[in-house]
């Protein structure tokens, strides 16, 4: 095998990635072996830490080191709140902002059939069974302003529905098209502060 060709196995491991392509992916392979052996293999060992000691919330399915995360095992948190998020990452937005003081539900991504991804592949029967154990008076919808998020929140409201619980979203002060992560704090802290009933375009409910 050619010199290039060793680097094969790398660049096909590389492109496995979301949004990386062969040529990135080859770029990218090219990088790493450029690198001093003591970056390349800290990168290495951040991987390996991410696999071995972090795990999903047993409740809420967030990124955690324990089998619950800190914000669930929190006793100053109000139970009775739980804010849905397709991912992690929109999580730590929605907490940046400050005025959230619930609990949270990460589904794992957004309702998107045209990518196969329906409620099987996300958390919602998780997200039920949550509600239906008492508790809970409000479910937040923060799923992104866009089709696939519009599509994820008509669903958990249907899904919903029979439990009886208060059902609000996020105020469209988020723009439409967005993505919650790249939201600035500002704007999130009014959206949650601004957040209505969900079906009900003139009312307003509920506080952080």
């Amino acid at each position: 095998m050619s010199g290039d060709g060793l680097l094969t196995p790398l660049i096909e491991a590389l492109a496995r990635l979301p949004g990386i392509g062969e040529k990135s992916a080859e770029r990218l392979a090219y990088h790493i072996l450029k690198q001093p052996a003591a970056e390349a293999l800290a990168f290495a060992e951040e991987i390996r830490r991410v696999k071995q000691d972090l795990r999903q919330c047993a409740d809420c399915f967030a990124i955690s080191r324990e089998e619950r995360c800190e914000t669930c095992s929190d006793p100053s948190r109000d139970r009775g709140l739980v804010c849905v998020v397709e991912q992690p990452k929109d999580l730590l937005a929605v907490e940046r902002s400050g005025v959230y003081r619930g609990l949270y539900h990460v589904l794992g991504g957004s309702f998107s059939p045209m990518e196969s991804r329906g409620p099987a592949e996300l958390t919602v029967k998780r997200l039920l069974e949550r509600v239906r154990a008492g508790g809970v008076r409000e479910v937040i919808l923060a799923t992104d302003p866009d089709f696939e998020g519009d599509g994820t929140a008509l669903l958990l409201e249907e899904a919903l529905a029979a439990t009886g619980v208060t059902v609000t979203r996020l105020a469209r002060g988020l723009p439409a098209g967005g993505q919650i992560e790249y939201m600035n704090t500002s704007i999130i802290r009014d959206a949650v502060e601004g957040r209505r009933r969900y079906g009900a375009p003139s009312d307003r409910g509920g506080t952080g």
